[in-house]
């Protein structure tokens, strides 16, 4: 039911999960994370297809190509930073040179791992998978986005990245809507200025908008859960129409979101780009809701940027 709050980590675990009931080929591994990934039921239910394997993401991510080559699909789902950065070279290696059949996803995304400060942040993901040859990564926006998108990445032959974040995020929809990976979504129609956004940060943006609108702003709002490959035709027609985007990601300002929409405008239709995210420095640590305000992520500070990029 639209508005409704759920976690993103059992969403995605359940979805998963009941695919994986019609699917023998998929396999669960974890590294000391399943329970918290929304796999305790499933690891009961089908202990033959469920691995624990302990802190070792790097011995995990090996593990998974080898199983990937006798045509399983692991699914292996840990904290963000620990299956990106700490994972990065069995990543590139194992499975985007190997063009190996597994999905990866980092849980607490971004800041969500608020206070365990910055070596739990992962502010980088986007930038350093989408420069793996032939990885998807994914950020779904909603607890319904997320059980389409569990379906798509587990339909794609080929190596995914997902992001996916902690505290609970209402749904988006009424009803499921098909996920397309490469597809982004026109949430709202506007001729002043259009705000892309991804992952849970869609929501914010969303709240934005209609203040803006009340101010007499009319934005359009691009949800664009699929980061890399980006949707150029959708990035495109809003810059024609508008003339001026800004971007809102819960990532560093470069190498994600801002960037990837920066270089097909730069490319093919160039107009002015705000870039809006976490500036590039270790971030602090606190409550969620804190550091969403502290960084402007919140629909207060994204109106707030988006006024003084207008003025400008």
């Amino acid at each position: 039911m639209k508005g409704e709050m759920k976690d993103p980590r059992k969403a995605f675990g359940k979805a998963v999960s009941d695919i994986a009931e019609n699917d023998e080929r998929i396999y669960v591994l974890s590294a000391d994370s399943g329970g918290s990934s929304g796999f305790k039921e499933f690891a009961a239910a089908h202990p033959d297809r469920y691995f624990e394997f302990g802190i070792m993401e790097q011995g995990v991510t090996g593990i998974a190509s080898g199983m990937a080559t006798t045509g399983k699909i692991p699914v292996f789902c840990a904290i963000a930073p620990f299956v990106t950065c700490r994972n990065y070279e069995m990543f590139r290696n194992d499975l985007g040179y190997m063009r190996q059949n597994v999905k990866i996803v980092g849980r607490n995304g971004g800041f969500t791992y608020s206070d365990l400060g910055a070596t739990h942040h992962s502010l980088e993901d986007y930038a350093i998978m989408r420069m793996i040859p032939g990885v998807v990564v994914l950020a779904p926006q909603s607890p319904d986005e997320i059980r389409g998108a569990a379906k798509a990445m587990l339909e794609h032959e080929g190596p995914v990245y997902m992001r996916i974040g902690n505290p609970p995020i209402p749904e988006l929809y009424d009803g499921e809507r098909e996920f397309v990976i490469g597809k982004g979504q026109l949430l709202r129609d506007g001729t002043d200025l259009t705000i892309i956004s991804t992952g849970s940060t869609t929501v914010e943006t969303l709240k934005a908008a209609e203040t803006l609108a009340e101010k007499g702003v009319s934005v359009m709002v691009i949800g664009m859960p699929t980061v890399c490959p980006i949707d150029e035709e959708l990035v495109l027609m809003a810059a024609k129409k508008t003339g001026r985007i800004m971007t809102v990601e819960e990532h560093y300002v470069h190498g994600g979101l801002g960037t990837l929409v920066a270089e097909v405008c730069a490319e093919n239709n160039p107009v002015p780009i705000k870039m809006h995210g976490v500036p590039k420095e270790y971030a602090t640590s606190g409550p969620y809701d804190e550091l969403l305000h502290y960084y402007k992520l919140d629909a207060e500070g994204i109106e707030e940027t988006a006024l003084a990029f207008l003025k400008k």
